[in-house]
């Protein structure tokens, strides 16, 4: 078949990647020059299914009162008047009961540990590097209370859902990480998720576009998709700037944020919404203090990973639209986050700051598969979780479009859950 995949990002490279290897050919689109260039190209570098849990859980609900009046909370919402602000933020509190928030853990759980396992036979299949390493992700607490409690919910998830981790002391931390060993003394301990892994997305992005073309793909850059074509129930041409026009058997629309924006033009209302996220790159060549891992502070809700010859601090979310302007106090509190762990790289290094767009949906799980056009499938919504659940969401979509049984439960993860 001839499909077209919208949006060359993580997901939608991963996407083509998947199709032209079930032998269809394909077609990505993107506005951009190149791959990975929006969402995908500075996020915190994370692969972490252990992290499953979305933002929406009674916890995040127990914190917002508290964030509502600083510039540099975890989690912003700018009110305006906007209807699917509005919409979303209704939908993302109804979300934080317990009961919610167990279910969509569960169900982003199923498809990120899917995704580890095709990320693993990508990496087999290709054998390129993109600064990967698979040594854990180590989440660091200060506070005891704090502490003890994310013990306690590690041994719940390893329980009900089969979630590892690994409760660690402060030394064994160290022993872990050896560049948090001048804040020993302030640590309380680390919960360890082993199986996470880590890689700089926008690398892996380029390198699978390159292998998407030797096998027969067609990568179209810079070129912005006008319209999609409809009759009755199909979806039959891509309409893009300067008058191109391309037919397709089956289509994906993988374009992040921007996804809603298109596909509203044909009666499709995609509960998705912009989630800007902020990250600070450092250079960290010849240092011997810079961690060699990937590390998350979850008091400051920050995550810091170590990307070849740089590190990779990033966090925080902001409700705010499609606004793509560097607010500089969430800039300047993401280098907080390493001055607070790492304070020698923090005072010596020169700060690369970066924000980017993730399409969130209001229960923290993305939207996958079918839509009521026969022929036009979904793969958005990732959140924070993009870069952790590309492979799989990537084969589960080809799957669908080929005709394919997918090896995991759709159950939850389609538009379907929104009745909409």
């Amino acid at each position: 078949m001839k499909v077209v995949v919208l949006g060359a990002g993580v997901v939608g490279i991963a996407t083509a990647w998947h199709l032209a290897d079930q032998g269809h050919e394909v077609t990505v689109i993107d506005r951009r020059m190149g791959p990975g260039l929006e969402t995908s190209f500075a996020n915190g570098g994370q692969i972490s299914p252990s992290h499953a849990e979305p933002w929406a859980n009674p916890a995040t609900l127990k914190s917002l009162p508290g964030w509502l009046l600083r510039e540099d909370a975890p989690l912003v919402f700018r009110w305006r008047a906007d209807p699917d602000l509005w919409r979303f933020g209704l939908r993302f509190l109804a979300n934080c009961t317990r009961a919610a928030a167990r279910r969509n853990t569960e169900r982003a759980w199923r498809l990120a540990r899917y995704s580890l396992d095709g990320m693993k036979a990508i990496r087999a299949a290709e054998g390129f590097a993109y600064d990967e390493a698979s040594r854990g992700i180590l989440h660091v607490f200060e506070d005891p209370k704090g502490f003890d409690a994310a013990g306690r919910h590690a041994a719940e998830l390893d329980r009900t859902l089969g979630i590892p981790h690994r409760v660690m002391s402060p030394a064994e931390c160290v022993a872990h990480e050896p560049a948090l060993a001048p804040v020993q003394t302030r640590l309380a301990g680390g919960v360890l998720s082993p199986i996470d892994e880590q890689g700089d997305a926008r690398l892996f992005t380029a390198n699978l576009a390159e292998r998407v073309a030797a096998k027969g793909g067609r990568l179209l850059y810079g070129r912005s998709v006008e319209a999609l074509e409809t009759s009755g129930d199909r979806v039959t041409a891509v309409r893009l700037d300067m008058g191109t026009r391309i037919e397709a058997d089956a289509l994906v629309a993988a374009m992040g944020s921007f996804t809603p924006l298109l596909l509203r033009r044909i009666g499709i209302r995609l509960p998705v919404y912009p989630l800007k996220g902020y990250s600070v790159t450092l250079n960290v060549a010849g240092r011997n203090d810079a961690p060699q891992g990937s590390l998350t502070d979850d008091a400051r809700r920050i995550v810091f990973t170590r990307l070849g010859d740089r590190l990779r601090a990033a966090g925080t979310a902001e409700l705010a639209g499609y606004d793509l302007s560097l607010n500089r106090v969430r800039s300047q509190a993401i280098l907080k986050g390493v001055q607070a762990v790492f304070p020698e790289i923090a005072r010596d290094a020169v700060p690369d700051y970066w924000c980017g767009l993730r399409p969130a949906s209001p229960d923290g799980v993305p939207v996958i598969g079918p839509t009521r056009f026969r022929n036009l499938f979904l793969n958005t919504g990732h959140g924070t979780l993009g870069w952790t659940m590309a492979a799989g969401s990537g084969r589960l979509v080809a799957d669908l479009v080929s005709g394919r049984t997918p090896e995991i439960s759709t159950e939850g993860l389609t538009l379907d859950r929104f009745r909409i």
